[in-house]
């Protein structure tokens, strides 16, 4: 690609192909520990230095030393936030026109989307207050018989669920309805900030911030007319990717209960799979949004570094999470994302990027680095192999692409958050013992490796800047996790937690490289495999990342990946084992007695 692409952008790292022959990782070696010898390690770890010292050896992350000369020539770079330049004045589109907004996939069976609300709010067939009753005694927690679903979400501010839906509804009466997401109901993970509800990160400490503000994201959904409906369950401070709670209990995988949902996510993938809402906030530091989505059979969006603003809430791990959209389908992902990406005056990287525009001409390239895709398991590399296959047929070229240091990278990230997150959490005491063990871990981290993880950073983002000018349009593709769902070992793991480090990182194995780099990158389910526990199938995805500010090209890629899933099941795409019909039981509520306090 020409000079004048790169300076198309702010911040494009210098293009620079990097040849290091690909080195297997070293084999798993950190110990699984759960039930009272989690809580007596927790407390080693805490007041033993050597101990803690022992596992962050052991952990590899002291490997990233024996990088000097990969790393001599390199720079540091702590910020991976790249931003394309505003393309003139051309008009923005409304995105909640319903003229907008792309039909839902054909199937009987098929998750309800935000087209679905909106056409039945319209036809007078049900309203959004009687969303709201419906869904309220699903997922409130503070009630004498909680539900299953109710797991999925933390708080329910029952009145301001209420109000924000007879507004909806009376606008809707009225002739005056401000979109399609006017009446859809969404949830937002507890670590964003929203007017009148705690925020607690997953934990039993209170974080609300005195200014008692929503989010700038948030904010914009509600601007369109969207009823949030609560705050959902997360992996305790978000350090961990299976959303096992033991704290504010554990939402179980909406497909099989005998899996988790992943995380830190996981309480919106479960609101998501399960039918609950079209659409779900989420957060994604190292697979947040994408591992969850990928476990739940979702679809799920880790956006640009920087570009959605989450304003006033703080990121302890600034340089690596993001926000973005998760959601039933690619329509309702669509408009969520395009809403919540409106730019933000008071956030200096967010009001530099442009809006989000439709998606016009575009390459059709698929890199797939082959050493990397196949340490995936069979079914899962299977499943990803089929889809892409599609994708040729659709005429996309797929290219053998090299990333140097990929098993480096991610321990230089898992460095880098771990990093962070102490930094934003210097006192454990508080923390279930899993989570306190990881971030006395990774308080063992010295400024020499946190500057090489850096150095790593910059090697990635100017080797990728190389292929993505080298391949204008190049997705490169790879499962969103290399096996079949996690699988919950043991009834105890819920109560006490369990900390299972090298599976961990086993999930990670992919997600990592966009949060990093800071690129965008999309997963959307692409099959089912037979579970190796419990009744049923676990959804397995697949993940393309794009160059920098690519969000809509991602989307065009994620619509064609539904239309594949559709094709290729029997009967469409299937719902959860624990999908709920809102739509018939807010059908059947009509304008039946509000829920109340």
């Amino acid at each position: 690609m020409a000079e004048d692409s790169k300076s198309a952008f702010y911040n494009y790292p210098n293009p620079q192909a990097t040849e290091i022959p690909y080195k297997a990782p070293p084999k798993d070696n950190n110990p699984i520990v759960r039930g009272l010898p989690l809580v007596i390690a927790a407390s080693l770890v805490a007041s033993l230095s050597p101990v803690s010292t022992f596992l962050y050896n052991n952990a590899g992350f002291d490997s990233l030393r024996k990088l000097k000369k990969e790393l001599d020539h390199v720079e540091c770079r702590f910020d991976p936030t790249v931003i394309p330049l505003k393309d003139g004045e051309t008009p923005v589109p409304s995105y909640t026109d319903e003229k907008a907004l792309r039909p839902a996939p054909e199937a009987a069976n098929r998750f309800y989307s935000v087209k679905d609300y909106h056409e039945a709010y319209k036809s007078g067939k049900f309203t959004p207050t009687d969303v709201a009753n419906a869904l309220l005694p699903l997922i409130r927690r503070d009630v004498p018989n909680p539900t299953s679903h109710s797991t999925a979400f933390l708080s329910t501010r029952v009145d301001l669920v209420l109000r924000a839906a007879e507004e909806s509804t009376a606008r809707y009466a009225a002739g005056k309805s401000l979109g399609v997401l006017d009446g859809v109901p969404i949830a937002v993970k507890d670590e964003v900030d929203v007017k009148g509800y705690k925020n607690c990160w997953g934990t039993k400490k209170d974080f609300t911030s005195a200014l008692d503000e929503t989010s700038w994201c948030v904010v914009k959904w509600e601007e369109q007319g969207a009823v949030n409906v609560g705050k959902t369950n997360m992996h305790e401070i978000g350090m961990d990717t299976t959303n096992n709670n033991p704290v504010c209990g554990t939402p179980l995988n909406p497909y099989n209960d005998k899996y988790y949902t992943g995380g830190s996510s996981g309480g919106s993938g479960y609101a998501v799979g399960a039918g609950l809402v079209p659409i779900a906030l989420g957060c994604d530091g190292g697979g947040s949004i994408r591992i969850p989505s990928s476990y739940c059979g979702i679809y799920g969006l880790k956006t640009s570094h920087n570009r959605v603003s989450p304003r006033p809430t703080p990121s302890i791990a600034g340089t690596n999470t993001v926000v973005g959209p998760m959601a039933v389908d690619m329509a309702s992902l669509e408009v969520a994302y395009r809403v919540m990406a409106t730019p933000d005056p008071f956030e200096s990287s967010s009001c530099m990027y442009p809006a989000p525009r439709p998606s016009t001409s575009r390459q059709k390239i698929i890199g797939v680095y082959k050493h990397w895709m196949d340490r995936a398991d069979a079914p899962v590399k299977s499943l990803c192999e089929a889809a892409i296959s599609y994708y040729v047929k659709l005429g996309y070229e797929v290219i053998d692409i090299h990333i140097p240091l990929i098993h480096d990278g991610q321990t230089a990230h898992a460095l880098t958050i771990l990093s962070e997150a102490v930094n934003g959490f210097p006192d454990t005491s508080f923390l279930s013992p899993a989570t306190r063990i990881l971030l006395e871990v990774g308080a063992k981290a010295t400024a020499s490796d946190f500057l090489q993880a850096q150095r790593v950073r910059s090697l990635l983002m100017s080797h990728l800047a190389a292929l993505y000018q080298q391949y204008p349009g190049l997705l490169i593709l790879t499962p969103t996790t290399p096996t079949v769902g996690w699988a919950i070992k043991s009834p105890s793991d819920l109560k006490y937690g369990v900390t299972d480090g090298d599976m961990s990182i086993r999930s990670m194995e992919y997600v990592w490289l966009a949060n990093f780099t800071g690129c965008p990158c999309l997963q959307i389910p692409v099959g089912y495999a037979k579970a190796a526990k419990g009744d049923g199938i676990v959804p397995i995805g697949m993940m393309a990342m794009g160059e920098w500010g690519s969000e809509d090209q991602l989307i065009e890629w994620g619509f064609e990946g539904e239309q594949y899933l559709n094709e290729v099941m029997e009967g469409g795409r299937p719902r959860s084992a624990a999908w709920v019909d809102v739509i018939g039981e807010a059908a059947k509520a009509g304008t039946k007695t509000s829920v109340s306090d």
